[in-house]
């Protein structure tokens, strides 16, 4: 956000929303704690599952046995999802009554491919004013 220097402005992420390829509704911006808990962090890896058994041979009642099931769950340890948390919170735009200029990230949710997305358009409709900016895919 810029203005004029040392300017005050009142922000949230519900000031934002997104349209992506000129749908008429557009997506409402995400807080920070919802996108925390999708982030990944490279540096870590789950144990590998254990691989299925191969079967030998044999008679099968074609009931699928030899399915492995559902994958396990990952449990990641706490420390490490609290300073995932903690990044997530530090990159976010900051909140509430701030001097300008500020920068910080905004979460949207996008259910589609992100090959399909031909057009966006990020819309601010907040204390400051209304404003439209066209984002290049």
């Amino acid at each position: 956000m810029f203005g004029p220097p040392e300017a005050r402005v009142k922000l949230s992420h519900d000031d934002f929303s997104i349209r992506i390829n000129g749908k008429k509704m557009p997506s409402p911006a995400q807080p920070y704690a919802l996108v925390s808990k999708n982030a990944k962090d490279p540096e870590w890896e789950a144990l590998n599952p254990p691989e299925a058994k191969k079967s030998k041979g044999g008679l099968s009642g074609g009931g699928g046995q030899n399915d492995s099931g559902p994958p396990p769950v990952v449990k990641i340890p706490v420390e490490l999802r609290r300073a995932m948390e903690q990044k997530v919170l530090k990159a976010s735009l900051p909140e509430g009554d701030r001097v300008l200029p500020e920068a910080g990230l905004i979460y949207f949710e996008h259910g589609g491919k992100v090959t399909n997305i031909r057009s966006i358009e990020l819309i601010y409709a907040g204390a400051a004013g209304k404003a439209t900016l066209t984002l290049h895919p």
